[in-house]
């Protein structure tokens, strides 16, 4: 694709970036034949070849316009294009450098702003998320019906962390909203990995990857929030911590590109690598360790969804399957299992409709086997596609860590589901 930036384009940051990535693409249009948006709305500009002409626009120098936004704004950053392209067109990092410059020439609506701004206020501060997650369980027969279904049923109770106290360490992000919607992802993370000799050393001043800021185009503080955890991990790292592990796919993408958005500055683009090189989502620990003489209870039968950040960012697609299968669940077939779920980080919330025609064609997917329980890896999926109040859905690691827990025979209702009590509005849990 020839290019021909505009002079003001030429002093960004990513200007160089920018023209190779544009360079790049073919015009071949097999990106559109995976892309969710398009294959919903049918418009060329909802596809990925549609938004990267949108963006050389810009780039060289035409007025961006609402419609512009609008196109930019559907998508869901979900990467399928990627994996897709034969000429492996950076798509994303295109679009984290085009959106911010045509955030600054389109004021948004009152409305959108206001929501955007609430929601960086909120959702990178656990605290105040989990807070706030607390108030409107307490009010939830007060709420609207979209507020109320984003609220989880019942959350289960994330039971003890064992302390440090093997040679083997390794460091876990704790994340933002997973802590208050499902809090025993990471206590299960931790129980199974200090079982297999690995111990979790806490990071008390690590805090939100940086994402949510970062796709919200408030990219100099998602940056910022970068910094801050490669502070907290730093002196862990020094001393020997083998692993930076996530348990959300969508946090594990975005720390695993630390180091391609670090590596202009000077005083972080080493450390930044370092980082990067040593994230690992939890599949990619355990996957590698002898997990089997734990000995399992694995009667269930299960539909995995696999995060887009997992297969298409991470490269993982497959890995949490083999490792189920391997150790004796019983995987359901799903259709299109390359598709968004329409989570994508706060798409659910900036883009409701679309997600929740996304949200419901992937469960009638996931759903197509009957499957006992959907397992993901990652929050934003699971708690969008449990909003649904359909087939129960939780991160695979707490169904394994169940499934270990010894005592407890196969055939109980507790086996694979852990500590959770019967829920009457969902008679599968």
């Amino acid at each position: 694709m020839q290019t021909n930036l505009s002079d003001a384009a030429k002093r960004l940051a990513r200007a160089d970036e920018a023209e190779r990535i544009l360079r790049s693409c073919v015009h071949c249009g097999f990106c559109t034949a995976t892309c969710p948006t398009y294959q919903l709305l049918g418009d060329e500009l909802d596809g990925p070849r549609g938004r990267i002409y949108l963006i050389k626009q810009v780039l060289e120098g035409a007025p961006a316009s609402a419609s512009t936004q609008l196109h930019l704004d559907r998508c869901l950053s979900c990467r399928n294009c990627e994996t897709t392209c034969p000429s492996g067109v950076k798509y994303h990092d295109l679009l984290d450098i085009g959106r911010p410059v045509v955030e600054r020439q389109v004021p948004r609506p009152l409305g959108e702003r206001l929501l955007r701004q609430g929601l960086r206020a909120v959702v990178p501060r656990p605290a105040l998320f989990t807070a706030l997650v607390r108030a409107g369980q307490a009010l939830r027969p007060l709420l609207p019906a979209t507020v109320e279904a984003k609220l989880p049923s019942q959350v289960p109770h994330p039971g003890e962390r064992p302390a440090p106290r093997h040679a083997r360490r390794v460091l876990l992000l704790e994340g933002c909203v997973q802590p208050a919607l499902s809090p025993n992802t990471n206590a299960a993370a931790a129980r199974l990995l200090d079982r297999l000799g690995i111990s979790v050393e806490p990071a008390p001043g690590a805090g939100c990857c940086g994402a949510v800021d970062y796709h919200l185009n408030a990219q100099t503080q998602g940056l910022a929030r970068a910094r801050r955890n490669i502070d907290a991990w730093w002196p862990a790292i020094e001393a020997g911590a083998e692993a930076i592990v996530q348990t959300a796919s969508g946090c594990g993408a975005f720390v695993r590109d630390y180091g391609h958005l670090l590596e202009n500055d000077p005083r972080y683009a080493a450390k930044a690598a370092r980082v990067s090189a040593l994230a690992r989502d939890l599949v990619e620990v355990l996957q590698a360790e002898p997990i089997e003489r734990l000995g399992l209870c694995a009667e269930q039968r299960l539909a995995f969804h696999c995060p887009c950040t997992l297969q298409h960012a991470l490269k993982l697609g497959g890995a949490v399957e083999q490792l189920l299968t391997r150790l004796g669940f019983t995987l359901t077939p799903v259709a299109d299992g390359h598709l968004c779920c329409g989570s994508a980080g706060t798409y659910s919330l900036t883009q409701p409709t679309l997600s929740r025609q996304l949200r419901d064609n992937r469960l009638t997917a996931l759903e197509s086997g009957d499957p006992e329980v959907i397992a993901t890896a990652n929050i934003g999926c699971q708690a969008h596609l449990g909003s649904a109040g359909r087939t129960p859905v939780r991160h695979w690691i707490e169904i394994v860590e169940a499934a270990v827990q010894g005592p407890v025979g196969c055939g109980t209702p507790v086996c694979g589901l852990g500590p959770l009590q019967p829920d009457p509005q969902n008679p599968k849990l």
